[in-house]
């Protein structure tokens, strides 16, 4: 039996969909929701629904019993990053108690000297999960997820090809952007494959880009000239502010435009192509799928 958690998050979705289309019966599928009355379609598609949460032990235990291979998806706790942190390792008790054999944590691609960067806080609530899943004594497989290329627009703007600019204090810095349902593509590989126990892959895409290669390709597919301004943070901070942004908004656009300034998410490995058995797909792909 193979338990996704986050099943109602496009994540858990699409790893569900592709369990379904490699032949996994849906009756060897289960998934965790907090309200069973949202999951119509799941239901529908013949998957069992078992009702949990992270923050109840009790109820992870009962959700996760009879299941072999646990999906735990990152909890997309939009509180304190300890929150999440706490939640994970609720998770990974639970299934330890309810006799859980392999569990599958979606992490986030990370290099040596994190502790400096703008995202330190996010990354090391990853760093304690994976290290308490590797001390459980359950057998494990950590994906080392990159960034998606569903933030491109995000950071981009909205109304990008209208006003013919990315600002954005990224700077030349660069990351190699994956389509999350991708990832999840991959995730269902590692669940129905075997070879994978006590692993940590790294998944991202073959190449990295900036934001001026990413401004180019918005021309392209868009047939105006876009181009890419990297203020200060100081000046977008203020800029967002004089716009009626939010702080909270403001303070986590500039968190991951710091981050990507610094490289952080400037991994390049091919191990998910390996796994889809095709080259992922691009950003100048993606932005031509969106933009276009």
């Amino acid at each position: 039996m193979i338990l996704v958690t986050g099943a109602t998050g496009q994540f858990g979705g699409n790893a569900i969909d592709h369990l379904l289309k490699k032949g996994i019966s849906p009756s060897e599928i289960s998934v965790l929701v907090r309200n069973a009355g949202k999951v119509t379609a799941l239901e529908d598609k013949g998957v069992r629904i078992r009702v949990g949460d992270y923050n109840n032990y009790d109820s992870l235990i009962k959700a996760f019993k009879g299941v072999d291979k646990l999906m735990l998806v990152s909890s997309n706790d939009k509180q304190a990053v300890e929150n999440r942190t706490a939640q994970h390792i609720n998770a990974i008790k639970a299934a330890k108690e309810a006799g859980v054999k392999h569990i599958i944590y979606t992490s986030f691609i990370r290099k040596s000297g994190y502790k400096n960067s703008a995202i330190a806080a996010f990354q090391e609530s990853h760093v304690q999960s994976e290290d308490y899943l590797k001390s459980s004594g359950i057998d494990y497989t950590i994906l080392q997820n990159g960034i998606y290329l569903e933030m491109i627009p995000i950071f981009a703007g909205d109304k990008v090809a209208e006003k013919g600019v990315i600002f954005f204090p990224a700077k030349d810095g660069k990351a190699s952007y994956v389509l999350r349902e991708e990832l999840a593509e991959a995730a269902s590989y590692v669940l129905t494959t075997a070879g994978h126990e006590n692993k940590v892959y790294q998944l991202t895409n073959i190449s990295s880009v900036s934001f001026g290669d990413i401004t180019t390709a918005l021309s392209t597919a868009t047939g105006k000239d876009v181009s890419y301004q990297s203020p200060s943070v100081e000046v977008f901070k203020s800029t967002l502010k004089g716009l009626g942004i939010p702080d909270l908004y403001i303070g986590m656009f500039t968190m991951w435009a710091v981050a990507l300034s610094q490289g952080e998410m400037d991994v390049e490995e091919d191990t998910l192509e390996k796994f889809l058995g095709r080259k992922p797909l691009t950003v100048k792909q993606f932005i031509d799928r969106v933009y276009a």
